[in-house]
């Protein structure tokens, strides 16, 4: 068998050749190409993740207790050394991890007191600090840097930051004296200190600056009567001399990970590395570090999209299989003559797939070869896929020789007939198919999944479902038809009868399959994705039940009017959240021996006006909304747990639970598995009626305030919380007159952004997407493979009903009947499909990680029926155009010249 005459062959048949390169490139790049671009949406989202955390988040920081220096060693030396070993102990995947790194020694806050600062009054703590490359970092814009000598008797020298210096009445050349404060504010054994120089970051955003107490800021009073806290820098020579003299020293050394040396996939690796770091701490050491939180919370998402993205791959994959499967069928249909009269000059039985092997070994690894190399210029980290490619490869060239072995040995064959009864071989082959599916779908749900891996049983139950599924429909299939064939029977007209008898009788086993296939991909990923995307709505409104939430300490009464009055505010509403309350049995405080819980104090019916105004779809029970005061307990709302608790107490219809000092008495009047306001994951709480609570001297205070409006301006609203905690605080009820923390101001339309934006949603937006327009794509070329496989003998049939009569009217009417049943059940079916799969695989895919904890819901969609008849039109109409294009290109002669064999 020569070569060339393989080339001629190929090039005879050059459209189905064509077509069977394409689909392979296809599958080979998107096995190359594909894992490459979600490695790189994967790392792109780890990085916007890092980079919107505070940048000394990503800091390892290690430190000391302030106390005097114990080593021989000088303290800069000492601290220089140990800051290279701690680096070298660190997890292999840790330390590669590490981009910067600076540490620093330093002297605890001590009072400064000199002429510059008694002109404004000022008290002030000042901490010095000795670190290496500072000057390279800054700028001097005034004096001298702190001399390196150390002259005994000599001040102290300090440099401090230009704007630190200016807001204190500070300068260069400034004397003071800084020694420890007693009791009555008086300095004890102070020293003589000078500002030797002002200073200037070079780049504020570098991370030298991040050590805590910060260089370059002031820390505000804390309370009347506290100091301004600020750091200066010494030079390192002085300074080890005052640690040697037994001054208390703390040492601070500080490693940050870099967003671009952390890979995407190895995030367990390094999340374990951090918990070996943490485990391992050297005692005397004090290790922080809050990388680790969002770290994990990327990695469960990561984890959750990896696992659907192969439910994905392999509803495509599978489908790319069966196109494959149908192109060398089709090809090897239109080439049985040639096979038959092969074997009929004493060829042997396999000498026609020895042929076709010659001719797919021409094209095939050429185009998985190109396939393959379009995939490396993806951008992103590449997989190990080459094994794959080859893989498939292999198998693609194979596909064609097999079709031709499973050629029947004879010449022209009735392919419009179908057996009432099905073999016994055919009807066990689909019995064990429906139940190795059943099985497969029990065991996945039962076993569970573990998320982020590729596991074969949660690939292959969506391709078994969706095959089950069409050899359901097969089964069903012809009954409908034969029923209105018979009805069509007896009308006027042959369209109608000729129609539904040659849709009855069509063999379109495989091609359904893989229809099937395609639009159950397609609508998998439709549901699904209204699901997260209204599960995020959920979680939206359990965050902020209203258009915007102030969260604070503790709020002046005043406050709900003077935000009733905002421009765009609607309605306001108060409430009260106070974690790890205890119960008691009676009102004077006997501990009932539970679990401390979470309390939650709401006004019933404001928060329903406030839901109502802001369009919140907010379910408030009853006894919540309704309650008003009386004698009694107070009607609540309680956890499972926590009514498990109090009924296995005998406390369930009378308790007390504290909240703001005072004790209420409460009941238990109904239980909800979660709140708004609670975090998702909360299991005990208890939620009282504010507007119901006995009237006493002390009387609750908001800690929170719910805001419906139209265009809230967060800043407006951040101000004027902040307004009303300092006129609490000025009502003299603040124990020790500590300054209140800012509020924080969160709009429902900011969380639920955030939500949808940022972690690794990107990898989530493109699985959905492109396994919704592949599924569609695939599912349409699906069907014209269905179209062309009967388009023979559905041209030999139109073109005698020409000749006998049939107008062209007619026979467009007859091509519509005959085809819209195959396009109707074929994308049912897959929409059917579709629409169970994600009731089966939502509970062990964990996509609550995208929606903060809310669990994921999918249920029926209005819309996915509107999308079902679209796409079903779409179909039927590319259907009908695929035909007549066929039937366009042959003429009528030549369709009558082909013989019964299609």
């Amino acid at each position: 068998m020569s070569v060339g005459a393989a080339v001629r062959r190929v090039r005879a048949y050059g459209g189905q050749f064509l077509l069977l390169a394409v689909l392979t490139l296809v599958v080979t790049l998107l096995i190359s190409g594909v894992p490459r671009l979600v490695n790189r949406l994967a790392e792109q989202g780890l990085r916007a993740q890092l980079n919107s955390e505070p940048a000394a988040r990503r800091d390892l920081s290690y430190t000391t207790r302030v106390e005097p220096a114990t080593s021989r060693r000088t303290a800069m030396g000492d601290a220089a050394e140990r800051f290279d070993a701690l680096a070298a102990d660190m997890p292999p995947q840790v330390r590669s991890a590490v981009t910067e790194r600076w540490y620093s020694v330093e002297t605890a806050e001590a009072r400064v007191v000199g002429p510059d600062l008694a002109a404004r009054n000022l008290l002030v703590d000042l901490g010095l600090r000795a670190m290496p490359d500072i000057q390279g970092a800054s700028t001097l814009v005034a004096g001298t840097w702190p001399s390196e000598t150390y002259v005994p008797d000599r001040p102290i020298e300090v440099a401090l930051d230009v704007d630190v210096a200016r807001k204190l009445n500070l300068r260069a050349g400034s004397q003071l004296r800084i020694g420890n404060a007693d009791d009555k504010g008086k300095i004890v054994d102070p020293a003589p200190l000078v500002v030797s120089g002002l200073f200037r970051p070079v780049d504020r955003a570098n991370g030298i600056w991040d050590g805590l107490p910060q260089l370059l800021q002031i820390i505000e009073p804390q309370g009347d009567g506290q100091p301004f806290v600020i750091v200066g820098v010494v030079a390192q020579s002085p300074f080890n001399k005052r640690a040697a003299a037994g001054w208390p020293i703390q040492t601070n050394w500080r490693y940050r990970l870099g967003a671009d040396r952390i890979d995407a996939r190895e995030l367990n690796k390094l999340i374990d590395g951090l918990q070996v770091l943490q485990r391992n701490q050297p005692p005397e050491l004090t290790l922080t570090q809050g990388v680790d939180v969002p770290l994990r919370a990327f990695a469960a998402q990561i984890d959750a999209v990896r696992t659907l993205l192969a439910v994905i791959a392999a509803g495509v994959l599978a489908t790319l299989a069966g196109l494959i499967v149908l192109a060398a069928s089709l090809a090897t249909r239109r080439r049985r003559s040639e096979f038959a009269l092969l074997r009929a000059r004493g060829g042997g039985a396999t000498a026609g797939a020895r042929r076709s092997l010659a001719e797919s070994v021409l094209v095939v690894p050429i185009a998985a070869v190109l396939g393959w190399w379009l995939g490396t210029l993806f951008p992103g980290t590449p997989d190990p896929t080459t094994p794959y490619v080859i893989a498939v490869t292999v198998l693609v060239t194979l596909a064609l020789p097999l079709a031709t072995l499973a050629v029947p040995a004879g010449g022209a064959v009735r392919r419009d007939l179908i057996r009432v009864r099905p073999s016994a071989r055919r009807l066990t082959v689909e019995v064990s198919l429906l139940l190795l599916a059943g099985l497969a779908a029990v065991l996945l749900r039962r076993r569970g999944l573990t998320l982020g891996e590729v596991d074969p049983l949660l690939v292959s139950v969506p391709v078994l479902l969706a095959v089950a599924a069409a050899v359901l429909a097969l089964r069903v299939y012809p009954w409908p038809l034969l029923l209105v064939s018979r009805l069509a029977a007896r009308t006027r007209g042959s369209v109608a009868f000729l129609g539904t008898a040659r849709a009855g009788r069509a063999a379109v086993a495989a091609p359904l399959v893989v229809v099937v296939l395609a639009i159950g991909t397609a609508a998998f990923c439709a549901v699904v994705a209204a699901g997260v995307d209204a599960s995020r709505e959920r979680a939206a409104a359990q965050i902020v039940p209203a258009d915007a939430v102030i969260r604070g300490e503790r709020f002046a009464p005043d406050t709900i009017d003077e935000l009733g009055r905002l421009p765009g505010v609607r309605a306001v509403t108060r409430v009260l959240y106070e974690d790890d309350e205890r119960f008691a049995s009676d009102e004077v405080g006997t501990d009932a021996f539970i679990g401390q819980t979470d309390v939650l104090l709401v006004d019933g019916s404001g928060l329903d006006t406030v839901a109502r105004d802001s369009q919140v779809d907010l379910s408030i029970p009853a006894a919540l909304r309704t309650a008003g005061p009386g004698p009694g307990p107070l009607p609540a709302i309680v956890s499972p747990a926590v009514a498990a608790d109090l009924a296995k107490a005998g406390l369930d219809d009378s308790a007390f639970i504290s909240v703001q000092g005072q004790r209420y008495e409460f009941r238990v009047a109904g239980t909800a598995d979660g709140f708004p306001l609670l975090a998702a994951n909360a299991r005990r709480f208890v939620i009282l009626p504010w507007q119901a609570l006995p009237t006493r001297t002390t009387t609750p205070v908001p800690t929170s305030l719910l805001i419906a409006g139209d265009s809230l301006d967060a800043e407006v609203l951040r101000v004027a919380g902040d307004q009303g905690q300092e006129r609490y605080q000025r009502d003299g009820t603040v124990t020790g007159r500590e300054r209140m923390i800012g509020v924080t101001v969160d709009t429902r339309a900011d969380v639920r952004r955030d939500l949808g934006e940022g972690g690794a949603n990107g990898v989530l937006a493109f699985g959905f997407v492109a396994g919704a327009v592949g599924g569609t794509v695939l599912g349409l070329l699906a069907i014209a493979f269905t179209v062309l496989a009967g388009a023979r003998a559905r041209g030999q049939v139109l073109s005698r009903l020409r000749t006998l009569g049939l107008s062209r009217r007619q026979w467009r009417g007859l091509l519509l009947v005959e085809l819209t049943p195959l396009v109707a059940v074929s994308v049912l079916t897959g929409a059917i499909v579709g629409a169970v799969l994600p009731l089966l695989l939502n509970p062990v895919l964990g996509l609550s990680a995208f929606t903060s904890g809310v669990p994921v819901r999918v249920a029926f969609e209005p819309s996915l029926v509107a999308a079902v008849l679209a796409l079903g039109a779409v179909a039927l109409g590319f259907a009908v155009a695929v035909e007549a294009l066929n039937n366009r290109r042959l003429r009528l002669g030549e369709v009558l010249r082909l013989g019964e064999e299609s």
